[in-house]
């Protein structure tokens, strides 16, 4: 099952990616054309909030039967020591979950905002922040840190 979640975990990465992309360059094309926030927008933001709490809930559920995390809490002392295992265990994980609370509230503040330009820009920031940190945080194949590949 861990290896199943694990792969499906992987591969989602890149939708996560590409809505959020997306999300950012519709904003950024549709703010510079001074277009309204359509009802195709709406869908557009509950897409991508959507994609990302699956990634939340697949990524939750690798945690808690990671057999990396498990090694951490066994031996913590340890573990916090051995890059690969403290990166999984700590540093990956927090920073996606502050991630997708960065998408959440910046999904809501884009819900409530009343001017389409007011409502592209928070995309545009809300969901840059949220995709710096999850470029800086996924172990692409390149890392010199820790590294997985980028298709299982």
């Amino acid at each position: 099952m861990y290896q199943t979640l694990l792969t499906i975990h992987s591969y989602w990465r890149w939708l996560v990616l590409i809505s959020l992309l997306f999300s950012i360059a519709k904003a950024i094309v549709d703010y510079r054309n001074n277009k309204n926030y359509s009802s195709f927008d709406e869908f557009v933001r509950k897409v991508t909030v959507s994609i990302f709490h699956l990634q939340l809930i697949l990524g939750f559920t690798l945690y808690f039967i990671s057999p990396l995390v498990a090694l951490f809490f066994s031996n913590m002392s340890e573990g916090i020591h051995l890059r690969e295992i403290r990166f999984f265990a700590m540093e990956h994980s927090l920073m996606m979950f502050i991630s997708i609370i960065i998408v959440t509230i910046g999904a809501v503040k884009i819900k409530h905002k009343k001017t389409s330009k007011s409502k592209y820009k928070s995309t545009f920031i809300w969901f840059s922040i949220a995709l710096l940190i999850i470029l800086l945080n996924i172990p692409w194949e390149f890392s010199p840190l820790v590294n997985r590949p980028s298709f299982r």
